[in-house]
């Protein structure tokens, strides 16, 4: 455990009624700024920009309901990606989401906490459900919460929690019932830090396939648990959670274990090339995960506007008026685009 590890500031809960702002939301940003040059470049979410190749998939994946052979090869699949404990199960379900949904429907919490500024979605869907969420400052103010939420890599900042010190966590956690929900969704190209290994007992780990693998529209994703938290989820999602095409998808992409180590290192290139050219922009760089960068300017709000202007979604922060957070680009057109907005010409970061 580490008592000395702790977020800067405290952020105040959002209201039970706020609206939640994702990344995404294209068509919003037509309709906001119909000029704009097309097609527009959706940075404002953290999906890699290369996808993986699409396999062959059966027709019976598209004119037959789900199989349930076909939904254990992709479940075993993903126990071998992450690295998961004989002794526990994985639950397969339409993306990270369908889980940050469920969960405080199927465990009965009064004080739930999340580790600082992060993604909305968890403590909405936990005060949803009745629980009271709060933020807090350091993995100490989550030992006596009822049910604690990390993100790690957290979302938006890329803050990293060692993962014994999350293992630990859940150990001082256990004897009074209290539950650890690590989300990880970021963490594919820093596997050292995954506690999928560890998942079992009171610590339920959530992993997301279409960030890493650039395919988020297959909408997939898992829960790594106890065997009876296991069954209350499916019962909970029914049959056929998750489609027949994405079924044959993800066990391919998670049985190729060569390409998401391949496209590694291209992609920390990518992150170290946006944050040259964000930074000869007067940006500096205060985060990030692999796919994502988070970005501070005094004009922060400004660049928004312009960058839309000029046809390129970015992730703002309402309650952080000078972040941005960029996503990485994919073709060499985007990456001139984004340089042109920047007031930049398309070779200066090379």
């Amino acid at each position: 455990m580490n008592p000395g590890l702790s977020i800067v500031g405290r952020d105040a809960a959002l209201p039970h009624d706020a609206p939640i702002r994702h990344g995404g939301g294209l068509d919003a940003a037509r309709r906001r700024f119909p000029s704009a040059p097309e097609p527009w470049i959706d940075l404002s979410t953290g999906v890699s920009p290369r996808a993986y190749p699409l396999p062959a998939i059966a027709p019976e994946a598209w004119t037959r309901l789900p199989d349930e052979n076909a939904l254990a090869v992709l479940e075993t699949a993903a126990a071998k990606a992450y690295r998961a404990p004989a002794r526990i199960e994985i639950v397969a379900g339409a993306g990270t989401q369908a889980f940050i949904q469920c969960l405080p429907r199927l465990l009965p919490a009064r004080r739930v906490a999340t580790l600082g500024f992060t993604y909305a979605e968890h403590a909405m869907s936990w005060r949803a459900s009745g629980a009271r969420a709060s933020v807090a400052a350091t993995l100490d103010e989550l030992a006596d919460v009822d049910v604690a939420i990390v993100v790690n890599p957290n979302n938006p900042d890329g803050r990293l929690v060692p993962p014994e010190c999350l293992v630990e966590m859940a150990r001082r956690m256990a004897p009074r019932g209290g539950v650890l929900i690590v989300d990880e969704a970021f963490v594919d190209f820093t596997p050292e830090a995954s506690v999928a290994p560890a998942a079992g007992g009171n610590l339920i780990v959530l992993r997301s396939f279409g960030k890493a693998y650039g395919l988020p529209g297959v909408r997939l994703g898992f829960a790594l648990c106890e065997p009876t938290v296991a069954a209350r989820l499916r019962a909970a999602l029914g049959p056929w959670s998750v489609s027949g095409p994405a079924l044959a998808v993800g066990a391919a992409a998670l049985a190729d274990s060569a390409w998401l180590e391949g496209n590694a290192a291209s992609l920390e290139c990518s992150a170290r090339r946006l944050d040259a050219l964000l930074g000869v922009a007067g940006f500096a760089i205060i985060g990030g995960a692999g796919l994502f960068r988070l970005a501070q300017h005094d004009d922060a709000v400004d660049w928004f506007e312009r960058l839309c202007q000029a046809g390129i979604l970015t992730r703002r922060f309402v309650e952080r008026p000078k972040w941005l957070r960029f996503g990485l680009p994919a073709a060499p057109r985007d990456w001139e685009r984004l340089a042109l907005a920047l007031r930049l010409q398309p070779d200066v970061e090379r």
